[in-house]
C-alpha cells in the first residue's frame, strides 16, 4: 500500500501535463480528468481501509537522509479526509462540466494542479514539502479564480495572490526557525518541539499562523468572501471543499505533532473558535446574495471545525473529524445548488429571485436538506456533527465556546431560511418564470408550457438533461446528510481511531521514522 502513496500527487500533475497537451480538445480533457477522479477516489477508499484500525503507512521519494527526504505518510484521518475532498471535487467537476463551466482550455489542467497541491499537503510529513504544496495549490486556485479575466475576476485574484503571499513568507520564516532550532523539518523529529526553545515555539506559531491564513480564520478571513464570489460557481463549489479544508486538515496535523497538543494554547483556540463562528455568521446577515451568504457562513464554520483543537480529547477530535467530514459535502452541495440557480437565472440577488420550488422542485430539495444539515437540523449528518461537537464542549467544561457554538446555530438557519424564502418561496417573479441566465450556458429557456415547435436545436429535453447534470450532486448529498444522520454509527467507528491517532500519534510518527 504504501508505494501507492506518491499517486494522489502524482497522478493529479500527470493529468494536469496531459490536459495542457490536449488544451484545444475538451472531450479529452474530461476523459482524462474522469480517469484521474475514478482513480483518486479508490486511492483514497483503500487508504481508509489500510487504515481503519489506526495505523499508518509511509513512503519515501528518492531516498534521501531525513533531513532532506521527501516523505508521504497516511493515518486514519489523512486518509478519511482524502476520501472525503476526493468526493467534494468530483461533484463539484460534475456540476462545472454540467454547467459549461470548462469550456477555457486551462480548466481541467489547473484542477490537477489544485488536486496535486490539496492532496499533497494531506500526505506530507515534511514541513518544507508542506510549503511546496500549498504553493502548488495557489498556483492552480489563482488560475481557476481569474479563468474568465474580467475586472472583478483580477480584482478578487490580486486580494488572493497578495494575501496567500504574505502568508507564504509568514511560512518560510516559520520554517526557518524551527530548522535553525531542531536542525531538521520532518514531523519525525519534531514532535513537541514548541518545548524545546522560545525560539522554536515561535517558528511553529509563525507556521501556526500562516496556516490560519489559509484557513480563513478570524481575523485573517477578509479575503475569502471577498475572492470566493467572483470566481464561477463551479470553482466556488471546488473551492469551497479543498482550499480552506487543507488548512484545517495541517492545523490538527501540526498542532498533533508539533504542539503536542499543549495545553497551554487551548484557551487561544477557544477564543479563535468562538470568534469566527460569531464574525462569519454575522457577515452572512448582511448579504442579499446566496453566495456571497454562503461564503460568510464558510468562514463561521471554520469556527466549529478548529473547536476541537480546543478541547483536544478523544470525544472531542472524533465530533471534529465528523463533523469535517460531513460539512466538506454539505457546503459543497449548498454551492452547487444555488450555482445552478445562478445558471438558469442569471442572477444570485435574492430580490430579483423567487418562487423556484414551483418551478424547480428537484433544485428546491437539492438546497433545502444541505441547508438544515448546515444548521444542525435533526435528523442529518450535521445535527449529529454539531450535536457531538457541543457536548465535548460542554463535558470538558467550556461553556463560553458551547454556548457560542449553540446560538450561532439559530443565526445560520435564520440564514438559510432567507435564502429558501428569498429564491425558492414566495412569488414566482419573471426572472425566474424565463430564466434568462440559462442561455450563457448554451440552455435555451423554456417557456412554462413546454418546448414550442420554433425551438428544433435545444429540445427542452436537452435542456433537462443539462439541468439534471447539475443538481444530481446536490440531490446525491441530499441523501447522504440524512444517511449519516440515521446511521452514523459506521462513521463515527471509522472515526474514532483516526481521533486517537491525533491525539497519541506514535502510530504516524513511526511510520515516518521507519523510512
Amino acid at each position: 500500500m504504501s508505494t501507492l502513496l506518491p499517486l494522489p500527487f502524482a497522478l493529479p500533475l500527470l493529468a494536469a501535463a496531459l490536459g495542457m497537451l490536449f488544451r484545444g480538445r475538451r472531450r479529452v480533457q474530461r476523459a482524462i480528468t474522469t480517469v484521474l477522479m475514478v482513480a483518486l477516489v479508490g486511492l483514497a477508499a483503500s487508504l481508509v481501509v489500510a487504515t481503519r484500525g489506526g495505523g499508518a503507512v509511509a513512503a519515501d521519494i528518492g531516498n534521501w537522509p531525513i533531513n532532506l527526504a521527501i516523505p508521504f505518510v497516511a493515518d486514519g484521518f489523512a486518509a478519511l479526509v482524502l476520501l472525503t475532498v476526493s468526493v467534494s471535487a468530483v461533484l463539484a467537476l460534475v456540476f462545472a462540466v454540467s454547467r459549461g463551466e470548462d469550456a477555457h482550455p486551462l480548466f481541467h489542467p489547473m484542477v490537477g494542479v489544485l488536486l496535486a497541491g490539496v492532496l499533497g499537503s494531506l500526505l506530507t510529513a515534511d514541513l518544507f514539502n508542506l510549503f511546496v504544496t500549498f504553493e502548488v495549490m495557489l498556483i492552480g486556485s489563482y488560475v481557476l479564480l481569474t479563468l474568465r479575466g474580467d475586472r472583478r475576476q483580477v480584482r478578487a485574484g490580486v486580494i488572493y495572490v497578495t494575501v496567500s503571499l504574505l502568508a507564504s513568507t509568514t511560512f518560510l520564516v516559520g520554517i526557518a526557525l524551527v530548522y535553525g532550532t531542531a536542525g531538521t523539518v520532518s514531523f519525525a523529529n519534531l514532535y513537541g518541539v514548541v518545548q524545546s526553545t522560545p525560539t522554536a515555539a515561535v517558528g511553529a506559531s509563525l507556521v501556526l499562523a500562516a496556516i490560519a491564513v489559509k484557513a480563513s480564520l478570524v481575523p485573517m478571513h477578509a479575503w475569502l468572501p471577498r475572492t470566493y464570489v467572483q470566481a464561477g460557481p463551479g470553482v466556488t463549489a471546488l473551492f469551497s471543499g479543498l482550499l480552506t479544508k487543507a488548512g484545517v486538515y495541517v492545523l490538527f496535523r501540526l498542532y498533533s505533532v508539533l504542539f503536542a497538543g499543549d495545553p497551554g494554547y487551548r484557551g487561544l483556540w477557544l477564543t479563535v473558535a468562538g470568534i469566527t463562528m460569531v464574525v462569519g455568521v454575522l457577515g452572512a446577515v448582511g448579504r442579499g446574495d446566496m453566495r456571497g451568504i454562503l461564503a460568510y457562513h464558510m468562514v463561521s464554520q471554520m469556527g466549529y471545525l478548529i473547536l476541537p483543537l480546543g478541547l483536544w480529547t478523544l470525544a472531542g477530535v472524533t465530533a471534529g473529524i465528523v463533523y469535517l467530514v460531513q460539512y466538506v459535502l454539505v457546503k459543497g452541495a449548498l454551492f452547487v445548488a444555488v450555482g445552478t440557480v445562478e445558471t438558469l437565472t442569471g442572477t444570485g440577488r435574492l430580490k430579483a429571485l423567487g418562487g423556484m420550488v414551483r418551478t424547480r422542485p428537484w433544485l428546491a430539495v437539492a438546497f433545502l436538506l444541505p441547508a438544515l444539515a448546515l444548521a444542525g437540523i435533526p435528523p442529518t449528518s450535521g445535527f449529529v456533527g454539531k450535536y457531538l461537537l457541543i457536548r465535548a464542549a460542554f463535558v470538558d467544561a467550556a461553556w463560553v465556546a458551547g454556548g457560542v457554538a449553540v446560538l450561532v446555530s439559530l443565526f445560520t438557519l435564520l440564514s438559510m431560511v432567507k435564502i429558501w424564502n428569498g429564491a425558492f418561496w414566495g412569488v414566482l417573479t419573471e426572472r425566474v418564470r424565463q430564466e434568462p441566465g440559462g442561455v450563457a450556458v448554451g440552455l435555451r429557456p423554456v417557456p412554462a408550457g413546454g418546448a414550442g415547435d420554433d425551438d428544433p436545436v435545444v429540445p427542452r429535453a436537452a435542456s433537462n438533461r443539462r439541468v439534471t447534470g447539475m443538481v444530481a450532486p446536490a440531490l446525491l448529498v441530499s441523501v447522504a446528510v440524512f444517511v449519516l444522520g440515521i446511521g452514523a454509527q459506521p462513521l463515527l467507528e471509522l472515526v474514532e481511531p483516526a481521533a486517537r491517532g491525533l491525539l497519541e500519534p506514535t502510530a504516524y510518527l513511526e511510520a515516518v521514522r521507519s523510512l
